[in-house]
């Protein structure tokens, strides 16, 4: 599978797809494109079997009713390519988007906020979709949600002010910041911010809810035996107490806030 995700993409100098120069060769790099961009333009007063018709003749594709029906079927439209595009929910409208940017079988699927608006049960049925179509395509998936990224996505490319900071997998992007160590702990009674600061190795202590904090470390040290002995001597008993990952949202601002 090859899912990547880009953020505020850029391009500067020479630009190469699929082996030929986007400059050079406009209309061959487009031939192998496929895109879906985040305010999908459909037309809403034709059908969706005659919309996807028209968009097959438009791209010169062979054998065109075999291919249109593929496309309704592969993105689950068979019971709605007999209505209007304007009749069908956002979550549908996306499934037309993406089966005409896979219509005429691109090498590269260009996806922009591909989930932006749908419902939880229309977000999982789309990345599954993506998943799908990602097997033998190479994705490219701008997003800012870092759970979509997470979801979806097995490489990382994080652009700043056009520079690229980080292209990793997505499984060892973290490894691109400071480790920190993220506690989740829960007493069984209210402790001042004060006290938990004092714990050896705490840097931070954020309150979620009563009696539920974050506690965060200056270091990757694991503080949860410092944290065990504080409520020993303190008389609290801890009920819950969760090591958190760092979050993609944290390695994001991270590495773009950096001069």
């Amino acid at each position: 599978m090859k899912i990547i995700t880009c953020f505020i993409p850029q391009t500067n100098g020479e630009v190469k797809v699929c082996g030929l120069d986007v400059n050079e060769e406009p209309i061959k790099v487009k031939r192998k494109i496929g895109y879906l961009p985040e305010h999908n333009p459909l037309y809403l007063d034709m059908y969706v079997k005659e919309y996807l018709l028209f968009l097959a003749r438009l791209h010169k594709v062979k054998n065109k009713k075999e291919r249109v029906a593929e496309m309704i079927k592969s993105v689950g439209l068979e019971m709605e390519q007999h209505k209007k595009i304007g009749a069908l929910s956002k979550g549908y409208r996306q499934r037309v988007g993406l089966a005409q940017a896979m219509l005429h079988n691109p090498e590269v699927l260009i996806l922009d906020e591909p989930t932006s608006g749908l419902d939880p049960n229309q977000l999982v049925e789309i990345r599954e979709l993506i998943k799908t179509f990602g097997k033998d395509k190479t994705i490219l998936l701008s997003t800012h949600i870092m759970q979509e990224v997470e979801a979806i996505c097995d490489r990382i490319i994080i652009i700043n002010d056009g520079k690229i900071v980080a292209d990793e997998k997505t499984s060892e992007i973290q490894s691109k910041v400071v480790k920190k160590q993220v506690i989740k702990v829960e007493f069984d009674t209210n402790v001042s911010r004060a006290k938990l600061n004092s714990i050896t190795g705490v840097a931070s202590a954020k309150e979620v809810s009563d009696k539920i904090w974050i506690l965060e470390s200056k270091t990757d040290r694991d503080i949860r035996k410092e944290i065990s002995k504080f409520a020993q001597t303190n008389n609290l008993l801890v009920l819950a107490m969760q090591k958190e990952d760092e979050s993609l949202e944290n390695v994001f601002k991270e590495l773009t806030s950096k001069k």
